[in-house]
């Protein structure tokens, strides 16, 4: 198995001769923390650098800082946005973009995640920013209530109006935001058939993992070599679903008492939403395995026989793409996002979000049958490959630039 650091800073290919169009254009992307830039953005930013776009990437200190200011390429620029709202520091971080954008001259600003869309919108709106992007990932006012949640909501409606262009990374997010009345059908698209940047096909592939390799990770968790293994990877916190599928696994085990869960991903106190739940409290059930953070996922997909992700709202959800290039089927909530990123009955199963009930019996219809896993599986990774595959993804994001440019006579060359 080759080291996951390697596979993550692995040089992607040449692109393509119809991008260098963008050579010399000036692109910030913008995000609230460093960590999302790297582990969602990272090889999209690194192609359109190597296009010779001048592309400089904002965002807070944190976690991942390290990453990009290693692409030699990409100039980073540290302006702290807070996740949570704070009047004092927004304030801070607003001006601090908007003298960003004018010093930089900046010729298109493309925001991700809610509070950095935000602040990118009005400061780049203010700075006279020709193209003014933003790509929506879900939406935490649905699950908020009272003025928090209507401040969330206007702060959408505002992205839409200040942009130039915004994206929803799924067919139905989109419509999803358009019935909700956020914006005009005319301002929102999708790039492609969604999602943010696709998924690296050479990374999360089965094949890089041997069978004694997964043994192996096996019996470091403490699970058998035949037990089947449930997997979620994503924040641990009510809102994705964690309560429903702990008291689906618990109905599930004496039918199944050979099967194991394993939950990958940080306890997430800060969401605001529906509280966490902690490692503390998780590592106290019967097979019930709480990994934490990694930044090999795909290491545990290699043991999976089932992805878990029953979210209360998504905008696409990557990890089910991931997942699904490492041939694993998906039982998720039919809600908007996991309906793009799972086609019900073909690569996995959809239930209602928040019933526990409903998703018991798709996991058992799951567990008592191994062809119907390894057919959903198969197809689910011909899906990601012929969608997803983040090669093409980044070029599709590439190609929308240079049309977008050329709407506004700043490039001379068309992209085919």
């Amino acid at each position: 198995m080759r080291d996951p650091r390697e596979l993550i800073n692995m040089p992607i290919s040449a692109p393509p001769a119809n991008v260098l169009a963008l050579s010399g254009i000036r692109i910030a992307r913008i995000s609230t923390v460093p960590f999302f830039v790297v582990t969602q953005l990272k090889h999209q930013i690194a192609m359109l650098a190597q296009s010779g776009a001048l592309v400089t990437v904002a965002t807070s200190a944190g976690a991942g800082m390290e990453v990009l200011r290693s692409m030699g390429s990409v100039r980073c620029e540290i302006i702290d946005i807070r996740r949570a709202i704070s009047p004092g520091h927004d304030a801070v971080a607003l001006l601090r973009l908007f003298l960003f954008f004018r010093k930089n001259r900046t010729q298109i600003a493309h925001s991700t995640t809610p509070k950095a869309g935000l602040l990118t919108a009005i400061a780049a709106f203010l700075a006279r920013v020709p193209v003014r992007l933003h790509t929506f990932t879900g939406q935490p006012w649905v699950g908020m209530r009272g003025v928090k949640g209507r401040v969330a909501r206007w702060s959408d409606v505002l992205v839409g109006r200040l942009n130039t262009r915004c994206y929803a990374d799924s067919a139905s997010q989109r419509e999803f935001l358009i019935d909700q009345k956020i914006m005009g059908a005319d301002r929102l698209a999708v790039i492609g058939a969604g999602s943010l940047a696709g998924v690296d096909m050479r990374r999360f592939d089965r094949t890089r993992f041997s069978p004694a390799d997964r043994a192996s990770l096996k019996r470091s968790l403490g699970i058998p070599e035949v037990a089947c293994v449930l997997l979620f990877v994503g924040r641990i916190t009510q809102e994705k679903g964690v309560r429903e599928l702990l008291q689906a696994f618990g109905a599930l085990k004496p039918g199944f008492p050979e099967v194991h869960l394993v939950l990958v991903g940080p306890a997430d106190e800060e969401s605001g939403v529906g509280g966490s739940l902690s490692h503390e409290d998780l590592s106290q059930l019967e097979d019930v395995h709480c990994v934490g953070y990694t930044d090999c996922p795909e290491s545990y997909m290699a043991i999976a026989d089932v992805l878990c992700l029953p979210s209360y709202r998504e905008g696409f959800g990557t990890v089910v793409i991931e997942a699904a290039a490492m041939g694993v089927p998906t039982v998720g909530s039919a809600i908007y996002g996991l309906t793009d990123a799972v086609v019900n009955g073909e690569t996995g199963l959809l239930v209602p979000p928040k019933n526990f009930g409903e998703l018991a019996t798709a996991l058992h219809r799951m567990l008592e049958s191994k062809s119907l896993r390894t057919g959903m599986g198969e197809a689910a990774r011909r899906r990601a490959q012929a969608l997803f595959d983040a090669e093409k993804v980044n070029l599709q994001v590439a190609q929308e630039y240079g049309a977008l440019l050329r709407g506004k006579n700043m490039v001379d060359t068309c992209l085919s």
